[in-house]
């Protein structure tokens, strides 16, 4: 079964988790894989992960999302997470990650901030 969802709204490529609990070893490997593959289908370089339904993460799955991070970076392509639940917040702050993530509040907003433009034009 697959660990992840991939949808296109518009330019940007949606990704979901099908699990709430994110803490086996080897469905984290899955996850880190599919998300890697993931990146291959973001054709206009706008990657949204949507974490709704997920309610724990073990820390090996946000090494698996700072490498995701590191790709989307290396490759030129903007990555927004949002629905990010409290508990899974949490273990960003304390981890320092919020401040390297784009962390949004719900899908709508964490797409429509892919059209805000930045400093260089976006």
């Amino acid at each position: 079964m697959a660990a992840i969802t991939t949808q296109t709204k518009g330019e940007i490529l949606v990704v979901g988790f099908t699990d709430s609990k994110i803490l086996d070893s080897q469905r984290i490997d899955q996850v880190g894989k599919e998300l890697q593959e993931s990146i291959a289908l973001a054709a206009h370089k706008k990657l949204l992960i949507n974490f709704s339904g997920v309610s724990f993460m073990s820390s090996a799955m946000i090494t698996k999302l700072v490498m995701l991070n590191k790709t989307c970076k290396a490759q030129g392509i903007a990555l927004k997470f949002s629905d990010v639940s409290p508990n899974v917040l949490e273990v960003f702050k304390i981890t320092k990650l919020n401040k390297l993530f784009d962390i949004q509040e719900g899908e709508d907003k964490a797409m429509a901030s892919f059209d805000k433009k930045g400093w260089f034009g976006g």
